[in-house]
Parts: structure tokens; C-alpha cells; sequence
């Protein structure tokens, strides 16, 4: 298989495993990619597992043909990627071996040698020249283990991604990528979800087309789908909207209540719900999807003054590989002295960001007339955005949106007759109360200015402490005058038309302007409020919260210039201009500080 003219497939597909690293069912089976470059000079990436030697030096011999290969270069250590370069080292005798020192550490370690005579070794920034093809080199320490490296053929713009990118199952069954990659990820790579976001940064600098990772097929088309979902995974963001129900049930009546919860999550509209029963389910299944979904339920029994083993084991999982930022409900069943709602919410303790429904279902043996009322609440609870976002079950004049307010960060939006807009604002104030009147302050160069002045209308989203990044990235850092901000999404709409998040918002209210008053460079907007939503319990979104838990921090380690204070743009030189606009966030030089 040709990747291109210069780069061949020489990977093999394993059919014989039934579960990878020992504890990750794989029905479909595994590949172990390796590539060669073919230029002046040869590079073949990776080698393969060791019950694959003599076909995958098959694979490399047919793909060079009468020439020999000039270099090894090796990105990661594990056995699966690692185990024939001795095999190889000993068939082409005068290839050079390259790779980072830490692997060539761990290289004497696994075969005796560390290749002294033979070897190159590999930092950040430096690069190969094979010819047309020059190979720049990005350490990606715990992607994930501390030696690996990652690979970037300029010439073609392929980035060789190590094992990120990777999925379960041989390239040649047919299915769905994001699925096994994402139980994928999460069971290997999902602890190390910061690294990640550091290796995506290093990325984003480049210029990729295609990228070959070492389990999986190779991405060459819609790259920003699958660099979109591995920003959310490694981010620990919501993907879907959804609930996962995980139990465990010993004589059925927790299985019961699960059932009959699921029944009720989906009559109060819930557009996913997913259940498992942890003693028979896959685990890493289990595990992906309770962090691709936004809320999680977990059930279980008191069992030897402790939880049921499997449930023990499903929250050890999850606390592993840094389970934060989502919605926890908690069911118990007991029979004498329950136990397990206080065990497994101390389990979740260390976790970062997460809320608890403030109904815990109390079961004692079986359901009745009280723990019944329970599963209502807890199904309110857990539905109360679902039902605030659909016409015909919303609470459309809830005026305790109005507590939402603060000095807190707001999505607008607007409509200019073609398209959806939307733009971040700080500037929110309740004026009155009797009537409800909300005054919205906008700078005048923005476009959502322009089209409320028009219009008249407008709706004030009002972000939660979960919204991540790259809302800020969509509706802050660019105009909608030339991007369409909703372009793929399926917007929700309030009664005067207009959109309303779908997610990372606490409320949202449906204003009317009654009043403009002009101030020089902003103008603001004196509103009634004709719709009103609570869509969550999750804290507002306040400045301050922004800057310390969301804004990324500014890499400004070694560099001289300014930094932007509102995206963390650098710009590198000793003077900045006067006219200067940040190419992120379109501020002027006024929001530049000087490093250091």
C-alpha cells in the first residue's frame, strides 16, 4: 500500500490477538503500522511485534526493492512498535538507528545494546535530510510513555504521530474510526490529557495533510474532525450530549431501578442514554463513553462494608485517567447499613470539577413509594437543561435566570437575516426589575452592533464554568461579518428566533431593545426580557474564573516581546508597533504586556 509516491505501508495486521496490552478486547484485531521514505536516503518508521518478524521484513525488502535502508527511526519503545529492531539491526548492518536518548536507554534494556556505534540521537527542533524529504523531530514525552517522538515530513506534510491517532482493529475490517479510537485513547492515553494539549499546540504550528499513526488507518481527509476530537478527549470536554447509567446488581432489584430511571431520563427528553452493567460489559467500553458523554449515574450495592468489586474497579478507571468536568448522580442499595453512595462519592473526591446531583437515591432492598419519588427527583435533576431546551417542556418565563447574572462572560447572539452570530461580552447588568430590563453594552467596531441596531433582538447566553476554550476561540477571536460561528451545528432557537447554546450555558434570556444610548465608542442596549431559560445549576462563568482556570496560560518561557492578556498571543521582538492588531484576537497593542 502507497501512502504516496515516496512513503510505503510495511505495517502487518494481527488477527491472532484477542486482547491488546493484556486487557482490551479487540474483536476486530490490531495493526502495527511501520512506513518506509523512500528519497536519496531510506527511513523506515517503526518495526512491529515480535510475532510478526519475518513478514514485516518481508514488507520492508519488497518496499525498497535492491536498495537498503539508511535509517531506523524509532518513536516509541513499546514491544508493539519496538520488538524486531535488533532483527532489524541485524539483516541491515549498516543502518544508522534514530531515535531519542531516552529510548536508547530503554533499548539496552530490552536487547542488551544501546547501538552505541550506530545510533543517532534526537532532540527537539532537530531534523533529517533524505533528500526532498527533510524530517523535523517534536518530543512527546508521555504520549505516552517519557522517550516518545513524533515526526514531520515537511516535504510532504505528513505528520508520523507515534501512537496518537491509533485505534484498535486491522486495517482490513471495515468500522467506525471514532469509537475504537476513543476507547482507544481514553483506556491508554487518557491520563495524560495535558501532554496531549501540549503535543496538539506543537501541532497546530504545522502544516499537516496527512497523518500516519502507528495503529490505525492512515487520515488524510477531514484531519480537522479527527484533531477536533482529540482536542475534546485530551481537554476532558464534553463530546455528546447523553448519560451513562454503570451498575452492578447481585439479585436484580438495582437493575430494577436502573431500568426504570433510563425509562424516565428518556421521557424527559434525553437524547442518549447509555446503559452498563459492569459485571458483564466491557469495561474500556464503559469507560470511553463515560467520558465522551456529559453526565454520569452510577449504581450499586453495599457489598463488605464496601462497593460491589466491579464498580470499584469502573470508578478506579475512571479517577486513573483523570475523570473531571462532568454531571454525577449516585443510586445505593443496602439492606441493613448502606454504604456505597458515601464509598464511591470519597472515590470520586480527587476529581476535578465534578457536580453531584443533589438527590443520591437510597434503596433498601427494593424500590418503594420513597425511593421511587427519589428516581423522580434524580431524573428532574438530571434532565432540567434537556427539558429548558425543547419548546413544548420549557419554563419560558423562569425569571431566576435573572440570578444568573453577574460579572460574569456571555454569549450574544443575533441574526443578521442570513446567518447566526454570536459574540463574547462582559458587560451584562440587570437594571430594574419591575419590568425586567437588562442593559447590554457592545463596542461599536463589533459586527453583532451593527445587526442588533437593525434588529432590535437579541439573546444573552450565560456561560457556565464548563465552557472550555474554544467558545471563547469561536464567538471572541473572529467577526461574524466573514465566519459563519454556527457553520455545522444544528442551533437550538428561542421564540424570537434567534439561537441559544446548546451547551456551556446556565441560562439564556430572549431581550427586546427598548432603548439605545450612545457612548462614544460602545453603544448600549436597554432590553425587556421576553424569554427567559435556567438551563443548568452550574455556576456563571465570571472573568476571573476565566483567566485563572480557562485562557491559556502563555508560553512565554525563554522568549522576549509581549503577550496578549486577553488570547496569550506572542509576539517575539523588541518593539511592538503602535498599529499592531493580535492576529488571534484582533485586540490592539493597549492589551500587550511586556515579558518579563
Amino acid at each position: 500500500m502507497d501512502i504516496s509516491n515516496d512513503i510505503r505501508y510495511a505495517g502487518v495486521n494481527d488477527h491472532e490477538v484477542d486482547l491488546f496490552e493484556g486487557q482490551y478486547a479487540v474483536k476486530n484485531g490490531m495493526s502495527y503500522n511501520s512506513y518506509v521514505i523512500m528519497d536519496e536516503k531510506i527511513a523506515v518508521m517503526d518495526t512491529v511485534d515480535a510475532r510478526f518478524t519475518h513478514e514485516w521484513l518481508d514488507n520492508i525488502e519488497a518496499a525498497t526493492g535492491s536498495r537498503k535502508p539508511d535509517y531506523l527511526i524509532i518513536q516509541h519503545m513499546e514491544p508493539d512498535h519496538s520488538a524486531n529492531i535488533a532483527n532489524f539491526m541485524n539483516v541491515y548492518k549498516d543502518t544508522k538507528i534514530v531515535s531519542s536518548a531516552k529510548a536508547f536507554v530503554m533499548m539496552k534494556q530490552f536487547f542488551g545494546t544501546d547501538f552505541e556505534d550506530r545510533r543517532i540521537i534526537v532532540a527537539e527542533g532537530d531534523t533529517l535530510n533524505l533528500g526532498r524529504h527533510e524530517l523535523a523531530f517534536v518530543t512527546a514525552p508521555m504520549v505516552h510513555w517519557p522517550e516518545v517522538i513524533v515526526t514531520y515530513d515537511s516535504y510532504e506534510k505528513v505528520l508520523f504521530s507515534a501512537d496518537g491517532f491509533g485505534k484498535f482493529g486491522a486495517l482490513d475490517v471495515s468500522e467506525d474510526w471514532a469509537d475504537e479510537a476513543r476507547r482507544y485513547y481514553i483506556g491508554i492515553v487518557g491520563k495524560y490529557g495535558a501532554q496531549v494539549q501540549r503535543l496538539l499546540k506543537k501541532a497546530s504550528t504545522l502544516d499537516i495533510q496527512t497523518i500516519c499513526p502507528l495503529h490505525g488507518p492512515v487520515l488524510k481527509e477531514n484531519l480537522g474532525y479527527y484533531l477536533g476530537l482529540y482536542n475534546t478527549w485530551s481537554s476532558y470536554n464534553v463530546e455528546e450530549a447523553g448519560i451513562v447509567i454503570a451498575y452492578t446488581s447481585i439479585y436484580g432489584n438495582t437493575r430494577k431501578a436502573v431500568e426504570a430511571l433510563a425509562d424516565k431520563l428518556r421521557v424527559k427528553g434525553c437524547p442518549q442514554v447509555v446503559i452498563y452493567d459492569l459485571a458483564r460489559c466491557d469495561m474500556s467500553s464503559a469507560v470511553a463513553d463515560a467520558f465522551r458523554y456529559g453526565k454520569l449515574i452510577l449504581a450499586t450495592t453495599t457489598y463488605n462494608a464496601d462497593i460491589f468489586p466491579f464498580m470499584r474497579e469502573f470508578i478506579e478507571h475512571l479517577t486513573e485517567r483523570n475523570y473531571q468536568n462532568r454531571f454525577v448522580g449516585l443510586i445505593e442499595n443496602g439492606s441493613w447499613a448502606p454504604l456505597a453512595a458515601k464509598t464511591m462519592k470519597q472515590m470520586l473526591e480527587g476529581c476535578k470539577k465534578l457536580t453531584f446531583a443533589d438527590t443520591t437515591v437510597h434503596i433498601h432492598s427494593a424500590l418503594n413509594e420513597e425511593s421511587s419519588a427519589q428516581l423522580d427527583a434524580l431524573a428532574d435533576e438530571f434532565c432540567k437543561n434537556y427539558l429548558a431546551q425543547h419548546d413544548e417542556t420549557a419554563d419560558k418565563n423562569d425569571l431566576t435566570a435573572l440570578f444568573k447574572i453577574g460579572y460574569g462572560l456571555y454569549v450574544v447572539t443575533s441574526n443578521d437575516g442570513k446567518k447566526d452570530n454570536g459574540l463574547i461580552v462582559n458587560t451584562v447588568t440587570q437594571v430594574t426589575n419591575t419590568p425586567n430590563r437588562i442593559a447590554v453594552t457592545i463596542n461599536k467596531d463589533n459586527y453583532s452592533h451593527h445587526i442588533i441596531k437593525q434588529t432590535g433582538i437579541m439573546n444573552i447566553n450565560c456561560l457556565s464554568t464548563d465552557a472550555p476554550f474554544k467558545v471563547f476561540e469561536n464567538f471572541g477571536f473572529q467577526s461574524g461579518r466573514t465566519v459563519d460561528k454556527f457553520a455545522g451545528c444544528s442551533p437550538l432557537r428561542s421564540d424570537n428566533g434567534l439561537v441559544f447554546l446548546p451547551r456551556y450555558i446556565n441560562s439564556f434570556m430572549s431581550l427586546k431593545v427598548e432603548q439605545y444610548v450612545d457612548l462614544d465608542t460602545h453603544g448600549m442596549f436597554i432590553c425587556t426580557v421576553t424569554e427567559a431559560r435556567v438551563i443548568s445549576n452550574v455556576e456563571t462563568m465570571t472573568y476571573n474564573y476565566y483567566q485563572s482556570n480557562v485562557k491559556p496560560k502563555p508560553d512565554t518561557e525563554g522568549k522576549k516581546g509581549y503577550v496578549c492578556v486577553v488570547c496569550g498571543y506572542v509576539y517575539e521582538g523588541d518593539e511592538l508597533p503602535d498599529d499592531f492588531v493580535c492576529p488571534l484576537c484582533k485586540h490592539g497593542v493597549s492589551d500587550f504586556e511586556k515579558i518579563g
